[in-house]
C-alpha cells in the first residue's frame, strides 16, 4: 500500500477495534472519530469509502444480535437456499464463485515440499498487506502480514523444502480478484492445498458460507455429518493456509461472539462487517 493508504487502513482498524471493544455502549460518531484523531466529517467520509456503509450501520453488522440472527437463519438453510440468497442461478455456481480445490499428494509435500516450485508475491487488500503463493496447480498459501520478512518466514515454515521465486503469476492474480466488489466477473480460483482428507472437507464446507453469512463450529460439524466433531472442526479451521479465499473468518462462536482469528480478531471483525455491508443483509 502507499503510505497514506496504510495510514488510512490503520485508522480504520483502530476505529473498528474501538467499536468492537465498546459495542455495548453504542459509541457515537464523534467519540469514535476522536479516538482516531480525525474530525467527525473526515472520519465519516474515510470510513464510508472503505466499508461502503456508515460507522453506525457497520456497528450493527458486527453486533452480537446481528450475528445471532444470521446464525439462527442458517440452522434450517440448505445449500440451495444459500445459493438463492446470494443471487446465484444454482448451487453449483456457488462453488464456481470461489474455488476449485485440489489436495496435494503425499509426494508433493513430502520432505517439506522438496520437489515443489512456489511463486510468491506481495499484494494489497482492504484489510492490510498480504503474501500470496502458488504452485503450478494453484494458490497454496495466502496470509495477512505487513512485514515482508515475517511473511516469507510464514510461507517457508509451511514448505521448508520448496524452491521459492518472487513472481506474480495468473493464478495469484485470479485469486486477488476476490477483493473486488463485483463477484459476477470473478475468474476461476484454483487452490492447491496441503491438508488431510478431513481438513479438506472442512475447508470445502467453509466455501458454502455465503458472503455476509456466518456459521459456527458446531454447524459445520453437523453439515459434515459429524456432530460431535466441533473441536476437530475448530482445529481444521485454525489450520486454514489461505486467508479470505477460504472464509474461516465467517465461523464464529455459537453465542454470537466473533472469537479468535489467526490474523487478528480486529481484522476478523473488519472483514465480517465489510462483507455484511457489501452483501447488504
Amino acid at each position: 500500500m502507499k503510505e497514506q493508504e496504510i495510514i488510512n487502513y490503520n485508522r480504520i482498524a483502530a476505529a473498528i477495534d474501538y467499536i468492537r471493544q465498546h459495542f455495548r455502549e453504542q459509541p457515537g460518531l464523534e467519540t469514535i472519530a476522536e479516538k482516531v484523531h480525525l474530525s467527525p466529517f473526515h472520519f465519516q467520509r474515510l470510513f464510508t469509502e472503505w466499508a461502503g456503509t456508515s460507522p453506525k450501520k457497520f456497528l450493527q453488522y458486527i453486533s452480537v444480535q446481528h450475528a445471532k440472527r444470521i446464525l439462527k437463519g442458517n440452522e434450517s438453510a440448505t445449500l440451495f437456499d444459500t445459493a438463492h440468497e446470494t443471487g446465484l442461478s444454482g448451487t453449483s455456481r456457488l462453488h464456481d464463485l470461489f474455488v476449485n480445490i485440489e489436495g496435494m499428494t503425499p509426494a508433493e509435500y513430502k520432505n517439506g515440499g522438496k520437489d515443489l516450485s512456489i511463486n510468491f508475491s506481495f499484494a494489497e487488500s482492504p484489510f492490510g498487506n498480504l503474501i500470496v503463493a502458488s504452485t503450478d496447480k494453484g494458490v497454496c498459501y495466502m496470509a495477512f502480514e505487513d512485514d515482508e520478512q515475517r511473511a516469507l518466514e510464514g510461507l517457508s515454515a509451511k514448505f521448508p523444502g520448496a524452491a521459492f521465486q518472487r513472481k506474480l503469476d495468473m493464478l495469484q492474480q485470479n485469486a486477488l480478484f476476490i477483493f473486488q466488489s463485483d463477484w459476477s466477473k470473478l475468474p476461476e480460483i484454483k487452490l492447491h492445498l496441503k491438508g488431510t482428507a478431513f481438513q479438506l472437507k472442512v475447508w470445502e464446507a467453509l466455501l458454502r458460507i455465503p458472503m455476509g453469512g456466518l456459521s459456527t463450529y458446531g454447524q459445520i460439524a453437523q453439515q459434515l455429518g459429524s456432530p460431535n466433531a466441533s473441536r476437530a472442526v475448530g482445529t481444521a479451521i485454525g489450520s486454514n493456509p489461505v486467508a479470505f479465499l477460504i472464509p474461516c473468518h465467517r465461523v464464529i462462536q455459537s453465542t454470537g461472539a466473533i472469537g479468535g482469528y489467526m490474523w487478528g480478531s480486529t481484522r476478523k471483525t473488519a472483514i465480517i462487517g465489510w462483507e455484511g455491508a457489501k452483501a447488504g443483509i
